[in-house]
């Protein structure tokens, strides 16, 4: 069940921060994006409170609460992020520090839930019980639900499958940022193709240099390896393919599902469909927006 009233929804993201007010049946009148003041927690809480403030002040109208989406992992039960490429390592008391400095309930959780919840509500999972939304673009991550349920995990890190070991060869990096993520995601794409960035390796495929293929096309098995590890696990009626390197996804889609069906349950193969993403990146906001709507204030 939803309110009525309407929301403001919040994507604080690794560079950008934006903020909207949204309806409850989706409807967008006011949409802001700033860059994300990274100096240090404490400033960029002060931003984020600014911000939605200046979207409280412009609705003029009661609001129900501001869902925010954060690049990390929220622990519910304590109310703090751990959003490393924010803030460094420390756990941040985001949302007492909110709830101190605004005058709105505020509901938070991880960006891979927004971005499932997004989708699911009014993009090309819409009205899906069991859905899985896979970003893939700096990082790896999923946002899962399962017979209707978002899930989290007993410690608020489930859809952490960047993580999954993929090649039985322990690679030092895979060490740090996951095997799936050092070979699928935008930094091994481009370290593959020993490229500045995963865009310059796009656009060099699309030109037809034969090592930028090549790299994407490895990139591609993966994924298609990692897919298969979570439909088989999963069985879900669909997966949503998103993220950065997802803009390229023409280049390597059919790769992707071509992998998926060799690897996966025979069964759950047929069943699944793997789609792009038909929000882009307003994915997380829309879920931030149905993350304040249907929470139990």
């Amino acid at each position: 069940m939803t309110s009525a009233e309407p929301v403001i929804a919040v994507d604080l993201g690794g560079t950008k921060l934006t903020t909207a007010l949204i309806d409850a049946v989706g409807g967008v009148r006011r949409r802001k994006k700033v860059p994300v003041n990274r100096e240090d927690a404490g400033t960029a809480i002060q931003q984020l409170a600014r911000e939605i403030a200046e979207a409280i002040a412009f609705s003029g109208e009661p609001l129900r609460a501001a869902g925010i989406i954060v690049p990390g992992i929220y622990f519910a039960d304590t109310g703090k992020v751990w959003a490393p490429n924010l803030w460094g390592h420390e756990q941040v008391s985001l949302r007492a520090e909110l709830q101190r400095l605004l005058p709105l309930p505020v509901v938070i959780d991880s960006d891979r839930a927004g971005y499932v919840l997004g989708e699911q509500w009014l993009g090309v999972a819409r009205g899906s019980t069991d859905v899985v939304f896979l970003s893939v673009g700096t990082g790896i991550g999923a946002g899962i639900i399962a017979s209707g349920n978002l899930l989290r995990g007993a410690g608020d890190i489930a859809g952490a499958v960047g993580w999954f070991a993929l090649n039985p060869e322990q690679r030092e990096i895979y060490k740090r940022v996951g095997c799936w993520e050092a070979e699928s995601a935008g930094p091994g794409v481009a370290a593959n193709a020993h490229a500045g960035s995963a865009e310059e390796v796009v656009a060099a495929a699309r030109s037809g240099d034969a090592g930028a293929r090549m790299a994407i096309q490895t990139a591609a098995r993966y994924l298609g390896m990692g897919i298969a590890n979570i439909v088989s696990l999963l069985n879900p009626e669909m997966i949503v393919l998103g993220g950065g390197l997802m803009q390229a996804a023409d280049l390597f889609l059919d790769t992707i599902k071509q992998v998926m069906a060799d690897r996966a349950q025979p069964i759950a193969a047929r069943q699944v469909r793997i789609e792009v993403t038909s929000l882009g990146e307003d994915a997380g906001l829309f879920g931030a927006a149905r993350l304040a709507l249907a929470a139990q204030i």
